[in-house]
């Protein structure tokens, strides 16, 4: 029963050195994963999302109250400036166009009397058979006259005005893009003028209007190339240009962001208003430098080494795996990053270099069996 017990204690001692060895005893340039220091382009960028609209979007409406009495345009369609897309019931226009008609003719039969009367006091007067004041009730009367007549020929001038506006003319040439009425509906212009339709001017030129943060938007110029997606063509890569940086701030939930609007080429009108656009603005495009996996920047042993390279102990590190097979601290100076790689702008780095971007162990050690003694 001894030697029964010690052979337990003799294999369990030999498994216990077998996992020591594997896990302590292998080489310690397993522990850490590098990337080799390269050179290559780095692009900054800077990610937004925005929605794609016409240059020129057109809201027509109505400037007059009445039910649509036929619809001459309608989704897509194109159009051109003065034709003609709905029009109204002319019924009450006309009548009162009918009115102010009758009362301009009233007030230039008016006109006429009271110019006759004129005529004749003045006639009277120099023969001394009225008075001067009697000539000039006669006169004024006569101006009385005339200014009733402008007055109702003002009135006939504003009802034909009201009744053109009982036709719906488009304002510009371009695209049907959204129509808000149906026949029989009745618009009311009383207190703000009603859309009618939308009619985008010129689709082969679209504009991005897209919210970039605060954080981003310095960085944002006038000029910049931008690159965009749209959900509906995930494999077509677009084009475009920021036209305007808007000053106009917007704040939702604390966060402050700025419209950047973006010229776009349309020229197979595959892009329609509305879509969305997923878009990164490149705000500096460095070719041909240093440069290091961003993640080299981020790690960090789990204790500091004593060995270090380069001048600068504070600031932007790497590190390296030294002779003895643990991390060097080299200390750099960075540029621009595209979020990928990160530029190098000095240090003791040179093309080929292997820098660390993860410790393995340091994973592997969250399931392993707990260091220590066994018994």
């Amino acid at each position: 029963m001894k030697k029964t017990g010690m052979l337990v204690l003799l294999v369990i001692m030999i498994g216990a050195a077998g996992w020591w060895w594997s896990s302590k005893g292998k080489p310690a340039e397993s522990q850490y994963r590098t990337v080799a220091v390269d050179r290559g382009d780095i692009s900054a960028q800077v990610s937004a999302n925005g929605t794609l609209n016409p240059v020129t979007l057109v809201n027509v409406g109505t400037q007059v109250s009445g039910t649509v009495r036929r619809i001459q345009a309608d989704f897509n369609q194109q159009v051109k400036a003065g034709q003609v897309l709905a029009e109204l019931d002319p019924a009450l226009f006309q009548a009162a166009l009918a009115q102010s008609s009758a009362n301009l003719a009233n007030a230039q039969a008016q006109l006429r009397l009271a110019e006759a009367n004129a005529a004749r006091m003045q006639m009277l007067f120099k023969q001394e058979y009225v008075s001067r004041q009697e000539l000039d009730q006669a006169q004024v009367a006569r101006e009385q006259a005339m200014a009733q007549v402008r007055v109702a020929r003002a009135q006939v001038t504003r009802d034909q005005t009201n009744l053109g506006f009982t036709v719906i003319r488009s304002p510009v040439d371009g695209t049907v893009i959204n129509r808000q009425v149906d026949v029989g509906q009745t618009v009311a212009a009383s207190f703000q003028t009603p859309t009618l339709f939308q009619i985008g001017k010129d689709l082969t030129q679209m504009q991005i209007d897209s919210t970039v943060s605060e954080a981003d938007i310095g960085q944002v110029k006038v000029g910049q190339p931008v690159k965009f997606l749209v959900d509906a063509f995930p494999d077509a890569h677009y084009s475009g240009a920021v036209r305007q940086v808007r000053l106009n701030a917007r704040t939702e939930q604390n966060v402050v962001t700025y419209n950047v609007v973006v010229d776009v080429a349309n020229p197979d009108l595959a892009l329609m208003p509305g879509m969305t656009a997923n878009l990164r603005v490149e705000v500096e495009t460095r070719p041909d430098v240093l440069r290091v996996p961003t993640a080299a920047l981020r790690f960090r042993p789990p204790v500091d080494p004593a060995a270090e390279r380069g001048s600068t102990p504070r600031g932007a590190a790497v590190h390296v795996l030294g002779a003895d097979g643990q991390p060097v601290r080299v200390a750099v100076r960075t540029g621009i990053s595209d979020k990928a790689y990160t530029e190098i702008v000095s240090g003791e780095l040179k093309p080929g270099d292997a820098v660390i971007v993860a410790d393995l162990a340091a994973k592997k050690d969250t399931g392993s069996m707990p260091r220590g003694r066994l018994f």
